[in-house]
């Protein structure tokens, strides 16, 4: 856990000081119905962190109550996420539905005391009859059945006389309370399926609300730490062991913001949509965020763990920018990992006054990494550089070798282009260089002066590896379906040529390939004979259109812009350190507020209104700087009150984030308010699925052949016809409606 206290650690410093308990137990309990992804990782991090830092014991519990969708794959996922990141859960892993006949018996009791009953109304009945946020629920006449009844419907529940949804039993509570939870929330429900551990022994299953507290209480869990999403259900919590009368100690729910990173999906139904749809390879597919993926892909459970500390545990959500992710695998691999050389795409360079081979010794670290270790490199006349590293009409700045301009061969010598062979198409197919034998690195006393150093193998020796280059899975900040898909998430590079120590002695797993990247050798299709690498990460953040900034803690008054120091003032620093780690703001964006008084101030402002930090922030360092330097900011026709409704209306659904922009500049034409906007123009996100339905019905009427495609087992189709609807629709269709119905369309 983080060295300074956070509000949860708080509140067990407080329980233990006023001797409410005397050992601290937590439970991390998810559902065995998804691989874990690195929102579970901020859990396992903070239920397992807590319960280490206070000499205590954290249980894994799957909290397996669904049996349609749960599995054991998904439980060996699990344990083997809590397991690489370095926790212990004991001797066993627990199941709620070890607590099964238990549960039942304080069921009976609920329904003995008059708590619960057993209610016979229509799901679509039940809806309408809990009202609204504004208007009181309506009680089940069944509520009025006799205990001796309810315990004898109850009973035939379990004994699976009756079919799914026919009854349910429900917690009498209150009808018209404020909290919707609490009105006669349900209790247990009938599943006649087969569950992957209790088999065919119940028809029954109870609730996440009604079991979920009371495995606690069986459990001895002192602190029940859940995400924000549950606040609501800490009062059915609360109310279940209290009319249970359940002697103390007992557990209380405490909530923490959940993790949101951009340009991810965390739902595991989506996840699970695109493992199923073909998206992906699986769900170890090396750019989903799931801890398999991350694992593969050759994250280390040092930056996982590093991130969800750097992150904080806050109590309000926000986003977080990915790039503080992949700033932290890149802060742990960089004194970590061997640097050796890679050409992806090979350029033969034959030095034409070079003759023999000779071996080089390199070292695999740089002179800031205090680790000892180095290799020898090939060297001989022939060799390959990166294509990319020669041209023949370079642009200003470019550094590499052209037909004026030398270049090293890092740890080597420098060469001059004398020749420039092409085929028949123009395409150039190898370099005819000179070296400078008084050049060599260590001893060079040859006076040239050049600005760069290239990477290169020898072609006798070089051996031929596969690259696998990951990049996000998703282009769009705010991913809303496939549609986003980014095309350049995955590439495959065949003929990749590697030093020859990296296969012949294995110094690691993972690597730095000079001016490319980390890469890891892939733990699963890696063999002699056939050598795979997954890139891990780029050196830099390449998705940044500006100078970046990390979220990495500097000293004071400085911040790391591209690997070095830039000085801040004391407030600008101050302003950074509070977007980035109290409000989750990617730290580009905290940079260009922190540095800019008027726009700062305008957030602020706005930030008052609504609290929507991470929204309203993108809004302001994008849409509104770029008005205030088209125009003086006097002379701009909206105003903080508006901007705070436009990003209300996108985040409440009314509007989607494309439309958004389409508001925002009548805004700037015309002052008017987005509400009015969106009114007058009929912007109204669409999600009725009868106005989409006859939309799709066309689509797929006027592209048989893809239909016959998409049946035939090409899923990545399904993208092709949600961008057609969503096209048709002007962008007003919900995506997420458009994304169901089309996929029951075409089954």
């Amino acid at each position: 856990m983080s060295k300074s206290k956070n509000f949860l650690s708080a509140i067990v410093d407080e329980d233990l000081k006023s001797g409410k308990y005397t050992e601290v137990i937590t439970r991390f309990p998810p559902e065995p119905n998804g691989f874990p992804h690195i929102g579970h990782a901020k859990s396992i991090f903070i239920n397992f962190g807590i319960a280490r830092e206070y000499n205590g014991h954290c249980n894994l519990r799957m909290d397996d109550t669904n049996p349609t969708k749960e599995d054991t794959k998904y439980v060996e996922a699990l344990k083997d996420a809590v397991e690489w990141l370095g926790y212990d859960w004991g001797k066993n892993v627990k199941f709620t539905s070890d607590y099964f006949p238990k549960i039942y018996d304080y069921a009976i009791e609920l329904i003995k005391m008059g708590k619960a009953y057993v209610d016979s109304l229509p799901e679509e009945d039940i809806r309408e009859y809990r009202g609204t946020v504004t208007t009181a629920g309506k009680r089940s006449k069944y509520a009025e059945r006799s205990v001796e009844e309810n315990l004898d419907l109850f009973e035939r529940m379990k004994k699976g006389e009756f079919k799914d949804g026919e009854h349910i039993l429900r917690a009498k509570i209150d009808m018209t309370a404020a909290n919707m939870k609490m009105r006669d929330p349900l209790l247990y429900r009938i599943r006649h399926v087969h569950h992957f551990r209790a088999g065919d022994e119940w028809a029954i299953y109870p609730m996440y609300d009604f079991a979920h507290c009371l495995s606690d209480y069986i459990e001895g869990v002192s602190h029940s730490i859940c995400t924000l999403e549950f606040e609501n259900n800490r009062d059915v919590y609360n109310w279940v062991l209290d009319e249970l009368g359940l002697k103390s100690p007992r557990p209380y729910q405490h909530e923490f913001a959940r993790l949101g990173i951009n340009y991810t999906v965390m739902s595991k139904r989506k996840l699970l949509e695109l493992v199923e749809g073909g998206q992906v390879s699986g769900w170890d597919d090396p750019r989903l965020p799931t801890i398999a993926g991350y694992k593969r892909r050759g994250y280390t459970p040092e930056s996982i763990l590093n991130f969800c500390d750097t992150i904080g545990i806050a109590k309000a959500n926000s986003m977080v920018d990915v790039s503080q992710l992949e700033f932290c695998i890149r802060d742990d691999l960089n004194t970590k990992v061997p640097r050796v050389m890679c050409v992806l795409d090979p350029l033969k360079v034959t030095i034409v006054n070079y003759d023999g081979e000779e071996e080089i010794d390199a070292s695999y670290y740089p002179h800031d990494v205090p680790k000892e270790g180095s290799r020898s490199l090939p060297f001989s006349r022939e060799i390959y550089i990166e294509r990319d590293d020669f041209n023949e009409n370079p642009p200003k700045g470019y550094f590499r070798l052209t037909p004026e301009q030398p270049v090293r061969l890092k740890h080597a010598y420098i060469i001059s282009c004398k020749e420039v062979i092409k085929d028949a198409s123009g395409k150039i197919t190898e370099i005819k260089a000179e070296y400078f034998a008084d050049s060599k690195s260590g001893s060079d006393t040859s006076g040239i002066k050049v600005k760069s150093a290239i990477h290169w193998v020898s072609a006798g020796s070089a051996k031929e590896v596969e690259v696998r280059i990951y990049d996000r899975l998703f282009s769009a900040e705010a991913p809303e379906g496939i549609e986003d898909i980014n095309p350049d998430s995955f590439e495959v590079i065949k003929n990749a040529l590697i030093e020859p120590a990296v296969i012949n002695q294995k110094p690691d797993e993972r690597y730095q390939f000079e001016r490319q990247g980390y890469f890891y050798a892939d733990p699963i299709d890696y063999t002699d004979a056939k050598p795979v690498f997954n890139k891990i990460v780029g050196l830099k953040d390449s998705w940044s259109k500006k100078t970046n900034v990390t979220a990495a803690k500097s000293p004071a008054k400085k911040v790391q812009v591209d690997g070095e120091e830039v000085a801040m003032s004391e407030e600008q620093k101050s302003l950074f350190d509070k977007y980035t780690v109290d409000l989750g703001l990617n730290s580009e964006v905290a940079n260009i507020l922190a540095r800019d008084t008027y726009l700062s101030s305008f957030y602020e402002e706005a930030l008052n209104i609504l609290n929507s930090p991470v929204s309203l922030a993108n809004i302001v360092v994008n849409e509104v700087a770029r008005e205030i330097k088209e125009k003086e900011a006097s002379a701009l026709k909206f105003n903080t009150k508006q901007i705070a409704e436009l990003v209300k209306i996108v985040d409440d659904g009314t509007i989607s984030s494309k439309i958004a922009k389409q508001v925002f500049e009548e805004m700037v034409k015309t002052g008017n308010n987005p509400t009015q906007i969106v009114e007058d123009k009929g912007l109204v996100q669409i999600s009725d699925p009868a106005k989409i339905s006859p939309i799709i019905d066309e689509i797929i009427e006027k592209n048989p052949d893809n239909v016959a495609k998409f049946k035939a087992g090409n899923t990545k189709l399904l993208g092709f016809f949600v961008g057609q609807v969503l096209k048709s629709t002007g962008g007003k269709a919900n995506p997420k409606v458009v994304n169901e119905l089309v996929a029951q369309k075409l089954k």
